[in-house]
């Protein structure tokens, strides 16, 4: 992955602004179309709601956007949507908010790390390859096999540490 300055990835105040919205968009019809994968309706608007929140979104929360939009109220129908979009890395979840948040860059395969600020509970996607790359030497030297890892951190964003000033 390349490393992407961190105002190319979301975090509060503005997010990811509409310009980048639309970016990551065509980003995801790009990927899911190279993986042989439909983009439905239904997952091509859980992706623009997750897009649109300054916050990772549980899928509860999800459903509603999409049952108020005339998507459907029952469960499977986000979270369906959501696994998918997981699935082809075109979101994520965050396990510590039990949330999910679009992917900042699904046009490229990199590693992720999660900055979570405990203030607002805006997600900020950063590059994590020497992170990712120390945790698999540290497994690989205790013979562990690494399948996947999630890297989370909790602190204060820019915008709440101003805010906290």
């Amino acid at each position: 992955m390349t490393d992407h300055a961190a105002a190319s990835s979301f975090c509060c105040a503005d997010h990811s602004g509409t310009a980048n919205a639309q970016a990551i968009l065509t980003q995801a019809e790009d990927r899911a179309k190279a993986r042989g994968v439909r983009l439905t309706p239904v997952r091509r608007r859980t992706l623009e709601i997750l897009l649109q929140a300054h916050v990772a979104l549980g899928a509860y929360d999800v459903l509603e956007r999409l049952g108020a939009e005339g998507f459907g109220s029952q469960p499977p129908v986000a979270y369906r949507a959501l696994n998918f979009l997981v699935e082809h890395g075109l979101a994520h979840r965050i396990r510590r908010l039990n949330a999910f948040t679009a992917c900042a860059h699904p046009g490229e395969e990199h590693r992720a790390a999660f900055l979570i600020c405990e203030a607002c509970d805006s997600v900020t996607e950063a590059p994590a390859r020497l992170v990712s790359d120390a945790l698999a030497l540290a497994a690989a030297e205790a013979g562990f096999r690494l399948e996947r890892a999630t890297i989370e951190a909790v602190g204060l964003c820019a915008a709440c540490q101003r805010a906290s000033a």
